[in-house]
């Protein structure tokens, strides 16, 4: 079976359908004029999804959490610069880190938005949840450090003495002597 057809058909559908793209979910960004004036070079379908939609911003301003596990800490950095600080939430649930942000419907530039959204993080089992900080920057990235209890070295080292005896672990007996033992077992 060729593929051919169901490549010209993707190429063909895309061509009479120019706001098939409209529904991606790029919901945060502005449009562009290129967006709506212009087809792109590649548009296809098929590719689509293997070109980077955020063409016009830097990769540390996309949003996308980073995570640290390091040995004495666990921390969360979070780009929540759409969000006021009464906005957002975060709590622990169920060794959970949860971070929520939320704000009703309101204008922008563009129109109406409005936006949503829920992280959840496993938190380490050695977690102090007690100690859990989160700090908003003023550039809009939400810092949260929940640092790790010390590790319980209780074990003590006790040096035990090696003492040579002259005598076998394991007796060897005569076979005479299992039979004898052996026949008055069964009696």
């Amino acid at each position: 079976m060729s593929l051919l057809p169901y490549l010209v058909n993707e190429l063909v559908r895309d061509t009479y359908d120019p706001f098939s793209r409209l529904y991606d979910q790029n919901f945060g960004l502005g449009l562009l004029n290129d967006d709506l004036l212009r087809r792109p070079a590649i548009s296809t379908p098929i590719l689509a999804g293997y070109i980077r939609p955020h063409r016009h911003l830097h990769p540390d301003d996309s949003g996308i959490s980073t995570v640290a596990n390091q040995k004495d800490q666990f921390k969360v950095n979070l780009d929540v610069q759409q969000f006021k600080p009464e906005e957002v939430n975060v709590k622990v649930v169920d060794d959970y880190l949860v971070v929520e942000g939320k704000h009703e419907e309101r204008q922008d530039k563009h129109g109406y938005i409005s936006r949503q959204f829920t992280r959840r993080y496993k938190l380490p089992p050695n977690v102090n949840l007690e100690a859990i900080s989160s700090n908003l920057s003023s550039d809009g990235v939400l810092s949260i450090t929940a640092p790790k209890k010390p590790e319980k070295n209780d074990a003590k080292e006790i040096s035990i003495p090696v003492i040579q005896t002259n005598q076998p672990a394991i007796k060897q007996s005569n076979k005479a002597d299992e039979k004898s033992s052996g026949d008055k077992m069964e009696t």
